[in-house]
């Protein structure tokens, strides 16, 4: 092809003869194709053996390290890397594995340890009796507290931490429930409550964020004694009354929650220690039992007024014994916390098969003295003749507790309301 100048209509194809032609140009050097493949798998591989001996020096089982994925183990180990940090291995504080199980299993709850900023710590081996999840199997759901709560609580219990933060030396407490196995909600209709009390410490060095952890005990609300009986646990006290809610006999352990003797009650209404507002909840609970067929009702959530003044809460498990003749109440003292949650919940609407039948209140504006001729009436009804003599195969009638010596003397008299004195 030749090409001439648009000037002079030269023809310039020996001038341009330098330039290469497309046929002739050198052929460009190709680079060799490196496949990445067995790069890729050597870093897997060596990924995969790291993760086995970060998983061989967790404090575990070894049914539990063969049973934990790759994101399981990197969490476990996380949470142990804080916990040391926490817990240094020369410091007076002990992490929580060297806690003996004996040790554990005298504790109504389980132990949680967070850092300043919500983190899982440790969580103690006898969670596993309370949610019904072994420790390994509660961080599957998350490495914060937020992780292991349910419902809409994340706000308050933020709100909380922060202040126990800001007060190291002030105790907080928060109710909420928490994840459970799903064995444990079959069994029992849902997640369990527990009540999460604990304040922050400085455990080594100033107390800075870094130092700083919420040491907390968990326990559930919702504990009772499935056959009733209170004489193992510290939290609870049973009493005896008659169909007038006197009180017949009371544990002597009632003086470490309201400040009473056992031989200040004897004889003294129920309704003289309650709160004014809580005398139709217990009057609707004390007509439940009085009424009903022996079997036990519902607890109440009630303010029993102490020997010093003030109001103690107390959930109050209420029953009618064998013979029919006496009231049984099992209380559990409450905090002021625990009690708002229960109370809330009674508010809740129940579905309609459940919903038991509705017991009327009081006309408004009555006085007590209302209240106490219902219920003097309702004792006449209900207590045995005082002139019928005793057959020889009926049992007499005892205030005391089983397994203690009936007294000589008979049934005391049922006491008016009007008689006791009034909470001041």
């Amino acid at each position: 092809m030749t090409i001439f100048c648009s000037h002079c209509h030269r023809p310039l194809q020996a001038e341009m003869s330098y330039l290469p032609r497309r046929g002739k140009q050198a052929p460009a050097t190709l680079k060799p194709f490196r496949s990445t493949k067995s790069a890729s798998k050597a870093r897997r591989d060596q990924i995969n053996v790291e993760l086995q001996a970060l998983r061989s020096l967790l404090p575990i089982s070894t049914w539990e390290k063969e049973r934990l994925s790759y994101l399981h183990t990197m969490a476990l180990v996380c949470l142990w890397l804080r916990g040391a940090q926490l817990f240094p291995p020369d410091s007076l504080h002990p992490v929580g594995p060297v806690l003996s199980v004996e040790l554990l299993s005298l504790l109504p709850g389980f132990l949680l340890v967070l850092s300043a900023n919500g983190k899982l710590v440790y969580i103690s081996e006898n969670v596993a009796e309370v949610l019904g999840l072994s420790m390994v199997e509660l961080l599957a759901q998350g490495d914060t507290v937020f992780d292991i709560l349910v419902g809409g609580a994340h706000e308050d219990v933020r709100k909380k931490l922060l202040f126990a933060q800001e007060h190291p030396s002030r105790e907080v407490t928060f109710v909420s429930e928490m994840r459970t196995s799903k064995a444990f909600r079959l069994q029992h209709g849902g997640n369990r409550a527990v009540a999460v009390r604990g304040h922050f410490t400085a455990l080594h060095g100033p107390a800075t964020p870094s130092t700083a952890a919420f040491l907390a005990l968990c326990t559930p609300v919702t504990q009772f004694p499935a056959d009733g009986n209170a004489g193992f646990q510290d939290d609870l006290f049973q009493s005896m009354h008659i169909l007038d809610m006197t009180f017949a006999d009371v544990t002597e352990s009632v003086i470490y929650h309201l400040g009473y003797r056992r031989e200040e009650l004897i004889g003294q209404s129920w309704y003289s220690l309650l709160h004014p507002e809580d005398t139709d909840r217990a009057a609707a609970q004390h007509r439940a039992v009085a009424l009903g067929t022996g079997a036990a009702t519902g607890p109440a959530v009630l303010r029993v007024l102490r020997s010093d003044r003030t109001w103690a809460w107390l959930r109050v498990w209420a029953r009618r014994d064998s013979g029919g003749r006496a009231i049984t109440c099992t209380s559990r003292c409450l905090r002021e916390e625990e009690a708002a949650y229960l109370r809330a919940r009674e508010h809740r609407p129940a579905p309609r098969s459940a919903a038991p039948p509705a017991i009327p209140p009081p006309p408004p504006g009555r006085e007590l003295s209302l209240l106490a001729a219902q219920l003097r009436a309702l004792a006449d009804s209900l207590s045995p003749p005082a002139a019928a003599p005793a057959g020889p195969g009926a049992p007499p009638f005892s205030p005391r507790f089983p397994g203690e010596a009936p007294p000589g003397a008979g049934p005391p008299a049922a006491h008016a309301l009007g008689r006791s004195r009034a909470p001041q």
